[in-house]
């Protein structure tokens, strides 16, 4: 059986955000086994699991991404949409816009410090479309 949820995500700063709450909500109750899949509907946003517990790895990580991609870089030619966009396209390349989880016990079956996070790339992103998949 699969369940399929189209769900919007209101505007959020740059930077990477917890979404395992809003992920688990929008089903109500998970299925005793199954796999997850969430898409991003966005190329200048991404998905990440990565750690929950010291906030400084995602301020680390966001650092080591903007000195990959800085803005303003002279050798960038899609520079129409601002200074921040196609470094927002490179850092959705590199952390992807899909991720699987699978689901066991009705819940999540991620590690002891592990939270799925949406990034959000853009100064100005607006609202966001994730697509969810549950295979059960």
């Amino acid at each position: 059986m699969v369940t399929q949820k189209e769900i919007s995500l209101p505007p959020m700063q740059r930077g990477f955000h917890n979404i395992d709450r809003v992920i688990t909500e929008s089903f109500g109750q998970l299925p005793e086994k199954g796999l997850l899949n969430i898409f991003v509907k966005h190329t200048s946003a991404a998905l990440t699991i990565n750690e929950n517990a010291d906030p400084d790895v995602l301020t680390d990580l966001n650092t080591l991404l903007n000195r990959i991609a800085p803005e303003n870089d002279p050798h960038y030619r899609h520079t129409l949409e601002g200074s921040d966009d196609m470094p927002a396209h490179f850092k959705s390349v590199v952390l992807g816009s899909s991720l699987s989880v699978p689901v066991t016990n009705r819940r999540l079956n991620l590690g002891t410090w592990q939270s799925i996070y949406f990034c959000e790339f853009r100064n100005r992103g607006g609202n966001r479309k994730l697509v969810l998949t549950l295979y059960h």
